[in-house]
């Protein structure tokens, strides 16, 4: 299924949305298409793979951030919870949330393998986690989606590894949410740095 923006569009698009409803622009299916697409075409070093994708939707979505706002309550001092807990209801109205994960052991088997660049697996690691992140994001923006990412690993690794049976030797790196946004994006109006700055080109015709 071809998506409703062309890419470059749907990149200048991408902001991120945090009034989100429980509702979908498309279906589940579409919604699997796009993860599943994302995690075969997304590169990585040494084509090693070694991203990892959980993907909650409806109670599962839910769910998710009951046992987040738990283990925060659980974990922080009332104060500081009560300063995080601002959040977790917003993220609770979503629609979905895919947790985005690093197989470590993935990863040491190709520092074994390739041994002179053994310390830049790591590196490499975070960088196609991003990738997928990026290639995620723009696609469910491409179908008027609103996405906001989230970071309250590692609090809550242990729980939703339990909760999801995640294998030990992945790690969690990030938390997507989405659904069918309620009204614009936090920063409507970015501010760009000036291109001459961040871009050189040598020998264009």
């Amino acid at each position: 299924m071809a998506a409703t923006k062309p890419f470059f569009e749907a990149a200048k698009d991408r902001r991120t949305y945090y009034a989100l409803s429980h509702e979908s622009t498309i279906p589940d299916s579409r919604i699997q298409e796009i993860v599943k697409d994302a995690i075969l075409h997304t590169p990585s070093a040494f084509n090693s793979q070694t991203t990892r994708v959980v993907v909650l939707l409806g109670e599962e979505h839910t769910k998710t951030w009951d046992l987040i706002t738990e283990v925060y309550k659980q974990q922080l001092p009332e104060e500081k919870f009560n300063q995080a807990n601002k959040r977790f209801p917003g993220f609770k109205a979503a629609y979905g949330t895919i947790l985005f994960y690093e197989d470590t052991d993935t990863m040491r088997q190709f520092q074994e393998k390739f041994k002179t660049y053994q310390d830049k697996f790591p590196g490499w690691s975070e960088q196609t986690n991003g990738m997928h992140q990026y290639v995620i994001w723009t696609a469910l923006e491409a179908e008027g989606l609103g996405v906001n990412l989230q970071h309250y690993n590692p609090l809550i690794d242990v729980r939703l590894a339990t909760e999801f049976k995640v294998p030990t030797e992945w790690e969690l790196k990030a938390q997507m949410v989405f659904g069918k946004p309620t009204s614009g994006p936090a920063v409507p109006n970015k501010e760009f740095k000036p291109i001459e700055e961040r871009l050189k080109v040598y020998g264009a015709k």
